[in-house]
């Protein structure tokens, strides 16, 4: 089970000020980590219907992310983002449709939390992880970037005291990890084929981190994530480790030259 996300289609966004410019960055670093969990949730849904054992516990877990924290940042960016995109009439159609996308994201996550059957939640899940992406890539390449160019508005002061829009907790400050995870089978059992596999090569640098640090948030204690990186990530392992209290343990799989194999566990 590979995820490989795409690429940004935009690297760089011209913004009325600095503020806006690290708006936009701030997002969309949140963007990454959301993704990133959705990636890992999806997974290990995936690896419960092939191998038929920890569904419940992969299910629970990916509806506590929808609804603690997916679906809440869907909602901010309701009452914040959308109307002040929707003030442009070339993006007020955009803005509708992205709307109605979650709608559907909010009766996929429904539709989960009432699947019985492990196949039918991770095709939900499938489901919920492709819509998220495109629908991400739509407000990244966007709709940011349309509202942080425009003179007459102030990104950084339409999205101030949205935390969940921005991955911050009341008080401004990064949520790092979260609660403990939902208790489970973590999928490794020391089995490669079930240990959910994360590749970044093709993920663009700035948010490549956030990516990582979000799939290893859906991990649970004692889970582990398989990470294919295109050099070694020093500087990101030791992000990690300390976003994880240092509850982190890294085995080498492979060491190059084309591809760094790293078994990630959170001990």
């Amino acid at each position: 089970m590979t995820t490989t996300l795409p690429p940004d289609a935009v690297d760089m966004v011209l913004a009325s000020d600095a503020d806006d410019a690290a708006a936009v960055e701030a997002v969309k670093q949140h963007h990454a980590e959301l993704a990133g969990q959705l990636s890992a949730h999806v997974d290990a849904l995936l690896a419960a219907a092939d191998r038929g054992v920890g569904f419940a516990q992969a299910r629970a877990a990916a509806l506590g992310f929808l609804g603690g924290e997916l679906l809440p940042h869907a909602a901010a960016e309701e009452r914040s983002l959308y109307p002040a995109a929707a003030a442009s009439e070339r993006l007020r159609l955009l803005v509708e449709a992205m709307t109605t996308e979650h709608r559907v994201l909010e009766g996929l996550v429904r539709e989960l939390d009432r699947a019985a059957e492990p196949v039918r939640a991770a095709a939900v899940g499938h489901a919920l992880r492709v819509l998220f992406d495109t629908h991400l890539a739509k407000e990244n390449d966007l709709v940011l970037p349309a509202v942080a160019a425009d003179p007459a508005l102030s990104l950084a002061g339409v999205l101030a005291g949205m935390h969940e829009l921005l991955g911050e907790d009341a008080h401004g400050h990064d949520r790092g990890t979260p609660q403990a995870p939902a208790p489970g089978s973590c999928g490794c059992g020391g089995h490669d084929d079930e240990i959910p596999v994360l590749d970044v090569r093709a993920v663009p640098h700035a948010i490549r981190h956030a990516t990582v640090f979000g799939a290893f948030d859906a991990v649970p204690q004692g889970g582990s994530l398989l990470l294919v990186a295109p050099h070694d990530p020093l500087p990101l392992l030791r992000q990690l480790s300390a976003r994880a209290g240092g509850a982190l343990a890294v085995d080498y799989e492979e060491r190059g030259p084309e591809a760094w194999r790293l078994r990630l566990t959170r001990a």
